[in-house]
């Protein structure tokens, strides 16, 4: 019997090879590569729907302009990018001109991929023609007018877009480099964490200082202190990556998903070189006065947070490791925007399940039993205790984040 599994394995090995073998000439580690590739790039977050073909597109992505859909990347010849040769996806990927010459939207992060080389792509390309071919047309463009006009994106690359593949920093070590190649290019790390212009593109001297993205705020993950990853180890920044918590947070929100989706699959490694290179990157911050105890709004949040936030948070706000995220010197609690900290308040969270940490835990909405004051003055007692310093939080803020939540 087991003779006979054996041969059954070896047979089925044999018949997925020779598909590989069908679709070109690549190898069947160079599929193999190319499937890692797809997984640095978190591919899946943008191309597949829940419970759908793998790449067959449709995924709604939120813009400040209005909605895109994720295209469907099978090597299906009507819907798909079957019909494609690798010159295509390489321009694709390198200066953002799908097959026909139409330019892309900036929510493909060509700005990043560009950085990407063009050995990755081959392999990446090599892995995609292996993708079941599934006919699901797909209209991307769902942008109101004059934003679904493509014309304006000429001016947009004139002013946001460098095109060119990532150069290593001779200075630096191969390490180093590595860690940068994936942060600034597959892994498009600025995408969430660079805050943006009026019209999208990266703002200038900005890099990975935070920014905000669909109603959540994507934290400073350089490596300066109070607002970034400055009191954070290499080994906290990977442990965070691979399972979605460590002693200082939990991953919610958008960056949940990307750790289920993709970080927690990349190998050791690449998780550290990724952690060298963020606690290198550092810049000036001048930490805020935190607001006096004898604050109206202070007092006020005192008692709110004993009476229902320090049983999982402590007292002292410093958490309890891989349960309950740590308040204490947490920089996204010390953001220059409070909208994430508002969100969770009001609609609760369950964090990201991953492979080392299958049971994520959660946090209940307290919309319904908390008003905007409420929340906005235990917030601001919490940006401004136990080492903590940001500006309060305004009741307003709060508003608009319910009707937001209220509106999805």
């Amino acid at each position: 019997m087991k003779t006979l599994l054996n041969l059954a394995v070896g047979l089925l090995a044999a018949t997925s090879i020779s598909a590989y073998a069908a679709t070109g000439s690549d190898s069947y580690e160079t599929v193999q590569k190319g499937k890692y590739i797809a997984t640095l790039g978190d591919c899946t977050a943008c191309h597949t729907l829940p419970g759908k073909p793998l790449f067959s597109g449709g995924v709604a992505i939120e813009t400040p302009f209005g909605e895109l859909l994720g295209a469907n990347i099978t090597p299906n010849p009507e819907a798909g990018i079957g019909r494609w040769n690798f010159e295509d996806f390489q321009n694709t990927m390198a200066s953002g001109h799908a097959r026909n010459g139409k330019q892309l939207y900036p929510a493909m992060p060509y700005a990043a991929y560009t950085k990407v080389t063009r050995e990755d792509n081959r392999a990446l390309w090599a892995y995609l023609r292996t993708i079941e071919p599934v006919h699901n047309e797909v209209e991307t463009n769902q942008l109101p007018f004059p934003f679904n006009i493509r014309m304006s994106m000429k001016v947009w690359n004139w002013l946001n877009f460098t095109e060119g593949e990532f150069k290593a920093d001779t200075q630096k070590s191969t390490q180093w480099n590595r860690g940068a190649y994936l942060v600034q290019g597959l892994g498009h790390c600025g995408s969430c964490h660079t805050p943006k212009n009026l019209i999208g593109g990266d703002k200038q001297g900005e890099a990975f200082k935070g920014g905000e993205l669909q109603g959540w705020m994507a934290p400073n993950i350089s490596g300066v202190a109070h607002v970034g990853l400055g009191d954070w180890s290499e080994d906290d920044i990977v442990q965070y990556l691979k399972t979605g918590a460590n002693r200082y947070d939990i991953a919610s929100g958008p960056m949940a998903e990307a750790v289920e989706k993709s970080t927690q699959h990349w190998r050791d490694e690449d998780l550290m070189a990724v952690a060298v290179y963020l606690k290198d990157l550092d810049h000036d911050h001048d930490k805020p006065e935190p607001l006096a105890a004898t604050e109206p709004a202070m007092k006020a949040g005192r008692n709110i947070y004993a009476d229902r936030c320090s049983g999982c948070h402590t007292p002292n706000g410093e958490g309890i490791p891989k349960l309950f995220p740590k308040l204490a010197n947490a920089p996204l609690v010390n953001s220059r925007d409070a909208v994430s900290v508002i969100r969770v308040v009001l609609a609760g969270n369950r964090a990201g399940t991953t492979d080392a940490a299958p049971t994520g835990p959660a946090m209940p909405s307290f919309a319904w039993n908390l008003t905007d004051e409420n929340i906005a003055d235990v917030l601001t007692y919490v940006r401004n205790s136990w080492g903590n310093a940001a500006e309060a939080v305004s009741a307003d803020e709060v508003h608009d984040q319910r009707e937001q939540l209220q509106a999805e």
